[in-house]
Order: C-alpha cells, then structure tokens, then sequence
C-alpha cells in the first residue's frame, strides 16, 4: 500500500490541537537538518572528546563495577530509576 500526501492529510485533519502540535514537532525533527540537532556546550563537546581520547588507552570501566564502588548493585540502580525521590523536608533558614 503506498502512502500518499492526501492520506496524510486526512489524517492531520482528525487530530485534536494537541496531537497536531506533536505531530507538527515531530516532522520538524524529522526535516531539520542533523546539525540542528546538536546540542552539546563547548563544555560537553570537550568532555565527550576526553572521554573519546582515555578510551584509546585504557579499558571501559563496567557500570556495575562503578555501582558497586557506591555500595549499589544494578537491581538499586533499576530501581531508582523507577521510583520518585521522596520529597524533601523544607529547611528553615536561620
């Protein structure tokens, strides 16, 4: 089956206001040209070319083994990434 502009539109055309700006959002990201989508700082840039350089000589280091220097295993780690922080308690100044 071939996709053509119409049927597109057809469908553009049954979405609410917030589907259609996600849509929109999405094509944007699909045209735009790749360099746009680079969002690194100079700071970030630099980091990342370090990182790339340590590699060159020296063997990557295991997540679990920086976890367990952490006292954590991967099961924590999993597990932070499912559950909320607990809210903090609000400090008085003073």
């Amino acid at each position: 089956m071939a996709i053509d502009k119409q049927h597109a539109h057809d469908l553009l055309d049954q979405l609410g206001p917030g589907q259609l700006a996600a849509v929109v959002r999405l094509l944007e990201t699909m045209v735009s040209p790749e360099e746009d989508g680079d969002t690194l700082s100079n700071a970030e840039r630099k980091a990342v070319t370090q990182a790339d350089e340590w590699l060159k000589h020296n063997q990557p280091i295991p997540h679990e083994e920086v976890l367990a220097e952490f006292g954590l295993t991967m099961a924590d780690w999993e597990k932070m990434g499912r559950d909320p922080l607990p809210e903090e308690t609000p400090r008085r100044d003073g």
